[in-house]
């Protein structure tokens, strides 16, 4: 059976999951939507896709669409989510989830309203490096102690990964530190009970924190400190390092390391070296066996449950 796929947003990252669908198969992306139609065209002709609008809704009413990505806008994700759901169609939506608890809440409400799948693009559980920890965790050989990660990006104006202008501002908590916050607690095996976090200066134009400090407990004991930073002018990229009972190993995207510095081969922990890749073959693959996939709109659910009551304290 081919599942169907729409994909909404052809930005930088969406443009990762078509590269990402094109390895993956019995999949076809048989819409594409943007925000600008001549560019949204010129990347429908370049994969191949038949239908473009700069409307989900068009794509939402094309029956032969089984499944739809969401690689919009934060602040689009919960209310487009929904509609895919209403509509009849799984969803992948990408991090974050929502931009609000609120938000995140109705989009849990209705996937269980539906029964469909619904999946959020938490990507650090796929990737083979942080696999290849979680191998070691399940099997009894490693538990987590603590975990130091460091988020960085230089980003003093408001332009996406491709160095473009942005049509939305982006977050530290709620899209960055979803990442990490979500991971340690899925590594450490336990849920986060305790949850603390500084800001630095609010940005004059951009209105956001551009700098941040937060510090997790989970219920076994396990501390996470994340360090987040839009003004890092050095290595960009986040960094996590896994300290454990029984060794420790720094995960730098999809290379891995021990303590020593002695790189650690991950190739073979899944079919593919591709995080996005590997998260959208779970995705097709919940969808065609019927069941609940990694990273579920209800697995993500309490990490933002923790930022909501981050935010709360950094407002107090």
């Amino acid at each position: 059976m081919t599942i169907r796929v729409a994909l909404a947003g052809a930005g930088a990252f969406g443009l990762k999951h078509l590269d990402a669908i094109k390895q993956i198969a019995d999949v076809e992306v048989v819409s594409l939507v943007g925000r600008e139609l001549d560019k949204t065209r010129e990347a429908a002709d370049k994969y191949g896709i038949r239908h473009v609008s700069t409307d989900l809704a068009a794509s939402l009413a094309l029956k032969e669409v089984d499944a739809v990505i969401l690689a919009t806008p934060t602040q689009m994700h919960a209310a487009q989510a929904v509609a895919c759901m209403e509509a009849g169609k799984h969803v992948q939506v990408e991090i974050p989830l929502a931009d609000s608890l609120r938000d995140a809440y109705r989009v849990v409400d209705a996937q269980r309203r539906t029964g469909l799948v619904a999946m959020c693009g938490h990507t650090r559980r796929f990737n083979p490096s942080h696999q290849w920890v979680r191998q070691r965790i399940l099997a009894g050989e490693l538990h987590i102690q603590q975990m130091d990660v460091q988020t960085y990006f230089f980003r003093r104006t408001n332009m996406n990964a491709l160095g473009q202008p942005r049509s939305w501002t982006d977050h530290l908590l709620w899209h960055h530190a979803a990442h990490t916050v979500d991971l340690f607690a899925y590594q450490a095996g336990a849920p986060i009970v305790k949850a603390h976090a500084l800001q630095g200066p609010v940005h004059p134009t951009l209105g956001i924190a551009m700098d941040m400090s937060i510090q997790l407990q989970a219920a076994n004991g396990a501390l996470c400190t994340l360090s987040l930073s839009f003004n890092n002018d050095g290595p960009l990229g986040t960094f996590f390092r896994y300290i454990g009972d029984s060794g420790t190993y720094i995960a730098r995207y999809d290379d891995l390391f021990d303590g020593k510095e002695q790189k650690i081969d991950v190739s073979r922990v899944d079919v593919s070296m591709n995080g996005i890749e590997l998260q959208d073959r779970e995705f097709f693959a919940a969808i065609r066996e019927q069941r609940e996939p990694n990273a579920s709109v209800a697995q993500v659910l309490p990490c933002y449950e923790v930022l909501h009551d981050l935010e709360r304290r950094l407002a107090g």
